[in-house]
């Protein structure tokens, strides 16, 4: 039963509580401080939350099942930049942008995606960490860039539920990887996206390209989906290759996207206008909703605000629970949202809340 979710803002960790068939906000952790990403990971009860002390870096805490208080555990560094590296990437952990846990069969492994464009894994739920050495290594990173943020980095990362070892990240922008091995080696996963902001002869190089979101369904694992930079692609096979959908509403422009833990032709996106402007098109908040592997689209709007509206939904401040028809979705301007009928209608929580980086449900 669905009953608790996370939501990450600018000014601290807000719990949602499902009381007396009723979600309201409870408790609230790190009240002032900005908490980039949280993730609850169903395998052991624990929560970890991100956040971004500026001055102070990047900080790590763990609240375990049933734990009264957070702990601070070790949060993921780079190695020592060697001297003689012509490297012009600054070796710190500016944000962490990503979380992941492993399969079932990795008790305690937990993955971070970073800026400026780390892959880091734990195997004792946070109290160490790695620097995946072999995606860093890539020789194709030097042609990485910023999308959003100044340097490159990892919000992406999928699990398949099938394969622990069967990896996909998301890099903007630096495409789409996959391992087979854990982690030992690293393959670029991008075929079939576009990247229009490209010279055109550059376009279709799998290296440029700018996924903003990539989300696959534990029940149908194969079927991915992609908020790209430039439009919503779906992959079939867990990413080998990628087909753009064109049917959606409004926009084809947005950050965030959720899909069905169980079906993956059923997704949910928020659309946006591009570029600059990046509010919602007419000024009235919009999700779109594919059940057919986005052959079509249904526009949600009711319960969303439709009049004088310019919130933007990050990339992971839209989230479906386990029940398939539950959604929370948060933005940038302080606005939180709840369905619990898979989007037909939607419930005002709060208007104005802090800047929200993160939801999920857990």
């Amino acid at each position: 039963m669905t009953e608790r979710a996370w939501i990450a803002s600018r000014k601290g960790l807000f719990e949602l509580l499902k009381r007396n068939e009723r979600w309201t906000i409870g408790p609230v952790a790190f009240l002032g401080e900005p908490v980039s990403m949280v993730l609850a990971d169903p395998r052991d009860g624990a929560v970890y939350a991100a956040l971004n002390l500026g001055h102070f870096g990047v900080k790590l805490h763990r609240k375990d099942a049933g734990a009264e208080h957070w702990v601070e555990i070790t949060a993921p560094a780079y190695p020592l930049k060697p001297e003689n590296s012509a490297d012009p990437v600054d070796w710190t952990v500016k944000f962490i942008w990503s979380m992941a846990y492993g399969g079932t069969d990795e008790p305690g492994v937990i993955w971070a995606g970073t800026l400026p464009g780390g892959l880091f894994r734990s195997t004792d739920r946070g109290e160490s960490w790695s620097l995946v050495q072999s995606l860093w290594n890539a020789p194709e990173r030097s042609e990485w860039f910023g999308g959003g943020y100044d340097v490159p980095g990892i919000h992406s990362i999928c699990v398949d539920p099938r394969d622990s070892r069967h990896v996909l990240v998301g890099i903007s922008c630096g495409g789409a990887w996959v391992t087979h091995d854990g982690g030992s080696s690293w393959a670029l996963s991008a075929k079939g996206m576009h990247a229009s902001y490209m010279p055109p002869e550059r376009g279709d190089e799998q290296n440029v390209q700018d996924p903003h979101r990539i989300v696959g369904a534990t029940g149908t694992p194969d079927q991915l989906w992609c908020q790209h930079h430039n439009g919503i692609w779906r992959s079939g096979n867990f990413g080998a290759d990628w087909h753009e959908v064109s049917a959606a509403p409004l926009s084809n422009f947005g950050f965030a996207v959720a899909v069905h833990p169980t079906d993956g032709n059923t997704a949910w996106f928020a659309p946006a206008l591009a570029d600059q402007t990046r509010i919602p098109t007419d000024a009235a908040l919009t999700v779109s909703r594919t059940t057919d592997g986005g052959k079509t689209f249904t526009a949600l709007r009711t319960g969303l605000p439709q009049q004088d509206c310019y919130d933007l939904v990050y990339r992971h401040g839209l989230a479906v629970a386990d029940d398939g028809c539950t959604l929370l979705m948060a933005s940038t301007t302080g606005g939180v949202w709840l369905s619990e009928n898979a989007g037909d209608s939607w419930r005002t929580i709060s208007s104005s809340m802090p800047p929200v980086y993160s939801v999920c449900f857990g």
